[in-house]
């Protein structure tokens, strides 16, 4: 048995804040409480875990990973990654179908979910291709695809441009109780760009990407969902004009939810001065208008959940010319510390925060979670006062491609716990 001792435990799915102690017998949670139920046995082999002035979540989920294998296992590996988000104090991860081969069909699937299973670290959902090889010409076999276990289905990476095939793809995953996430990219307004359109890529002389290039489509897949009556989850929001768009429909009742990474309510296009290839990313950093817009939606429900869109590419693909280096960065290892930023700051509260990144991606995804008895233990304790500096030889992702090496941030997981098993501990 398993006593998590005097940590504030923090369940926004249970509307629970409150100092208590925290007994787990195998894989599951027995009793959350201050006074010990007589009926709780505990023998010599007790563990105790002193969680004083830390806190004691439900396991953090991140609905958008790239894990890399099968294909690209020089960026990142299901062992690498699944270390990587242990590390960052999650306890479940989703990952995206852009392998090689692509995630759309049944074997590979099995193959994560045989990978993931085997290692015995996280739990690792694998979202499916909604296109076939990621073409938006055909959809996949998605019965074959819920069948082997996938959670969702997405073209990220690549959005679907056919305004048919996205609304047949709709239909199709109504009945399957699955969903859609969409990302929303308009690649003839996007074009050759490379960063945010602005005084920034004007000033570096580098082609730039709209807001509209992601706010048209994010507006045509709400109508879509409209269309469907069909719930739609958007990826990495990064506009005012989305958070606009996904406010007034969360408005009229259409399902819709949605999604940020912490890089684009923490950074700006400015951090691509020097041509930082590490600040360089897809949907790309926005002006400081969008900046706060995220934060905004994030206060006021309209952005659903935090999610990393960690993205790990090799040195080689990223010390190039800005225009040739590789979108994306890794995401798992500062994820909850940039949160816990905007808590430090009095832009979120600690309680909305865990709630966006566990509570909600377990109600989109199906899953329950919470600290509770008789849930099972999948627990994340963090230290909301621990200073440290990131450092991109402690992380356990292969890839080290972020612009946050170096900040001094404040706050981190210090242990994650799947089933009752302690997967990462500093404690």
């Amino acid at each position: 048995m398993i006593k998590i001792a005097g940590g504030r435990v923090v369940d926004p799915g249970h509307n629970k804040d409150e100092i208590a102690d925290v007994y787990i017998k195998d894989d599951k949670i027995v009793y959350v409480g201050l006074n010990k139920p007589s009926d709780i046995e505990m023998g010599k082999d007790l563990k105790i875990i002193d969680a004083s002035d830390k806190i004691v979540s439900p396991g953090l989920i991140d609905m958008h990973v790239h894990l890399r294998e099968p294909g690209h296992e020089y960026k990142e590996t299901i062992e690498t990654g699944c270390r990587a988000a242990a590390h960052g104090g999650f306890t479940a991860i989703c990952c995206m179908p852009n392998t090689n081969p692509v995630n759309d069909n049944r074997e590979v699937t099995e193959y994560i979910v045989r990978k993931a299973k085997d290692l015995n670290l996280i739990r690792v959902y694998p979202v499916a291709a909604i296109s076939c090889g990621l073409l938006g010409k055909k959809l996949c076999e998605y019965s074959h695809l819920k069948d082997a276990g996938v959670v969702a289905f997405s073209d990220d990476g690549h959005p679907v441009e056919s305004s048919l095939l996205m609304r047949r793809a709709l239909e199709y995953v109504r009945g399957m109780g699955l969903f859609i996430i969409s990302h929303c990219e308009d690649l003839e307004l996007a074009s050759n760009g490379v960063m945010n359109e602005g005084q920034v890529s004007t000033a570096m002389g580098l082609s730039g990407i709209p807001n509209e290039s992601e706010s048209i489509m994010v507006m045509r897949d709400i109508a879509l969902s409209k269309l469907t009556k069909t719930h739609i989850h958007i990826a990495h929001v990064s506009t005012k004009e989305s958070v606009s768009a996904i406010s007034h429909a969360k408005s009229s009742g259409i399902s819709v939810t949605a999604e940020t990474a912490p890089h684009y309510f923490t950074l700006t296009e400015k951090a691509v001065f020097g041509y930082n290839t590490n600040a360089k990313m897809n949907p790309p950093l926005r002006t400081d208008e969008d900046r706060e817009a995220i934060i905004n939606g994030l206060c006021d429900n309209t952005i659903d959940v935090i999610a990393t869109d960690h993205a790990p590419h090799a040195a080689i693909e990223k010390e190039l010319e800005f225009d040739r280096a590789q979108n994306g960065i890794v995401g798992l290892e500062t994820s909850l510390s940039l949160g816990l930023k905007q808590v430090h700051e009095n832009r979120l509260t600690l309680p909305a925060l865990i709630e966006k990144m566990s509570t909600n991606p377990a109600k989109i995804l199906g899953l329950k979670t919470g600290v509770r008895s008789g849930f099972m233990a999948d627990i994340t304790i963090i230290d909301p006062d621990l200073e440290y500096k990131v450092c991109v030889e402690n992380f356990y992702s292969l890839s080290k491609n972020t612009p946050f090496d170096g900040w001094k941030l404040k706050g981190r997981a210090v242990l994650t716990m799947v089933g009752g098993k302690i997967v990462y501990s500093e404690l």
